[in-house]
This record gives structure tokens, sequence and C-alpha cells, in this order.
């Protein structure tokens, strides 16, 4: 085809949980592999957490998700894959001979004998709290995330919303707060069953159904309180707050990708038990998939990636092993081992 540039076996659009780890994986399938990510750093939207506590990881003890961030990032790097980032695939061309040319937003060109779409729910951005004004105490004491815990400590926090990561806070930040009220529209609340039951078993003042809908100040610079209003009644009342927490969830777009060819719906694309798309030679994985018995947990965006990446593999040579050897028998990681002082019994 005399193309000039460098040809991958498999590139991984995305940098989240299953992006990661299928740059891992593919890694153990001796596949030259390149990941691309919109954000500057690998995570996906494991990013916008870090003080989440993470517990449903098999063998791994409740960890902090920035602290499992760094970890998969790390171990998506083992075997020196090429990671492109703070660059959007907007196009994506299927040559004659059946390679991929992906072109970024930045005019950048990428060719690949496979894709692997890991992108989640597309670019996100957090849903803000539609009060006029609210924007101006974005840099003071509104939050749309929570980065460090112990920057609450001893204070009075309302948090506003009622999905997963909303209740994660709430049940975090009543450990170190002086007070928590989570204020929600719905009398049901989104989370886990367990983290739900959790927060309503715990200190939090757990205010439904309610919205935020003014936010006072004394000085034009802090929020000072807020008005909570009863949806039904239309009764308010006025609390004190040293910050507000708004979780209303996500926005998010999937840009040019809609113009793939792709069979996606609202927020997934449609793919089979092999983790392949309706095109040939492009998969997904993650929260981008959706399928029969779909498992929503970082774990399911592991077993994602790992099936993305076993078929990709499969799709390029027919011939090969369906699935890589495990770990402990795959002589990609013998050196690794030695370097890390492990002695392996001589099996012959």
């Amino acid at each position: 085809m005399g193309n000039p540039l460098e040809l991958y076996d498999v590139t991984i659009i995305g940098g989240g949980p299953a992006g990661m780890y299928a740059a891992f994986y593919s890694g153990m399938r001796d596949m030259k592999t390149k990941l691309i990510d919109a954000n500057q750093e690998l995570g996906g939207r494991m990013l916008l957490y870090p003080e989440k506590m993470i517990w449903d990881v098999g063998g791994v003890t409740p960890t902090l998700c920035g602290t499992l961030t760094k970890q998969l990032a790390q171990q998506a790097q083992t075997f020196d894959p090429a990671i492109i980032l703070g660059e959007q695939v907007s196009e994506c061309e299927r040559q004659e001979d059946g390679t991929f040319l992906l072109r970024t937003a930045s005019g950048r060109v990428h060719w690949t004998r496979t894709v692997i779409m890991a992108i989640g729910y597309g670019i996100r951005k957090m849903a803000k709290l539609e009060i006029e004004g609210a924007d101006r105490f974005e840099v003071t004491n509104l939050h749309y995330t929570v980065q460090e815990l112990d920057a609450f400590r001893g204070k009075h926090i309302v948090i506003s919303g009622g999905g997963d990561s909303a209740v994660d806070w709430a049940n975090e930040l009543q450990l170190v707060a002086a007070s928590v009220t989570i204020v929600h529209r719905r009398n049901e609340f989104g989370g886990h069953e367990r983290n739900v039951t959790r927060m309503r078993e715990s200190t939090v003042n757990v205010r439904t159904p309610y919205i935020v809908d003014k936010l006072h100040s004394r000085d034009g610079n802090l929020i000072n309180q807020v008005s909570i209003t009863h949806v039904e009644s239309g009764r308010s009342e006025i609390l004190d707050v040293d910050d507000v927490i708004v979780n209303h969830g996500m926005r998010s777009d999937f840009g040019p990708v809609r113009d793939w060819g792709l069979n996606i719906g609202k927020w997934t694309v449609n793919v089979n038990t092999r983790m392949e798309t309706n095109t040939p030679g492009i998969f997904a994985a993650g929260d981008f998939v959706d399928y029969d018995n779909k498992v929503r947990l970082i774990a399911g965006a592991f077993t994602d990636a790992v099936l993305a990446v076993n078929n990709a593999k499969l799709f390029i040579d027919p011939g090969a092993e369906k699935v890589a050897y495990v770990s402990s028998h795959n002589s990609r990681f013998k050196e690794k081992n030695r370097a890390l002082g492990v002695i392996e019994e001589d099996r012959h």
C-alpha cells in the first residue's frame, strides 16, 4: 500500500479501565499496540473520583480510586505500548486491504489492523448546577468532584444528587465532616443498594424529595447558605453550609464516532459475545458496549477487554491461540520475573 505510517496490530481508543487492561493484555498476546486517549492522563472516568474507595475488584483490598488508577496505568505500560494522550480520534477509514486509518482532531494519522473502542460514554462533562450565578462559586466552595477528603474535615457539607457518586461521597465525607446533608429530588437513590443502606444508617442527613434552588453568599465569594425546596409541597428552608458538592450526573457526547457506521444506541454500541461491532475489525469493551448479561463493574470491563483483544488477535491471525497463556506460564513474563528476583523452577 506504500503507507509511510507505522502499522500496529491493535489501536485502543480510550484510556479508562477497559482500555488500560486491553493495552496490558494485548502485550500478553504479543501484539503491537497503541492506545489513544483524549485526556492528558490515563484513567478515563476514574480520574473524576480519586478519593472514592473501590471495594469490588477481585483480589484487591479496598483501594482509593486514584491509587487503583495509577496501578492500572502502570500495568498498561508493562509491554511498552505506544500511548498517545490529548488526542481525540475523529475519523476512522477502512482501507482496501482491511486495515484502518484513524485521524485525530489535530490532524495526526494512525494506521492499524484492528481497533478496540473503549470510549465509555464518550466525551463526558459534569452536569452543572442550574442556578443563575452558581459558576462564580466554582473557584471557592462549589465543587463537582471530591479530590481530597481531608479538605472537607470539620465542615458542614451539602451534597446535591442521588447517583452512585453522590451516595459514595456522602458515605466517605460523613467520616471526616462536621455534618453531611444529601439533597435529592426523588425518594429513591440510584447508588448500589448496600451503599444506600449504609448511608441511611449513618449520620448523613437525607433530605428527599428536595432540590437545591438558591445559593446565598454574604460576601459574594463564598456560599454560606443554601435554600432547599420540597418538590411536592413547595416548602423551603435554609441550611448553613461551608461547602456544596454537586453530582447531577454527566452529559455525554460520542461526537464524530456516531458517523463511523457503528450500531450505536443512545449510550452504547451493540456487540456480540466476541465483542465485535457490526464493522469487521472493530471491537469494543467497557461501558461503551451492551450485550446480554453485561456487568457494569470495573471487573466486567477487564473481561470485555480480554475478549476484545483475543478476538482482535484471531481476526488478524485465525490460526492463533484463542487465549493467552496465564501469566505464570506465559513466556513474556520470564524476563520480567527475573527482574523482580523471582526464581522459576525448571520444568523440563
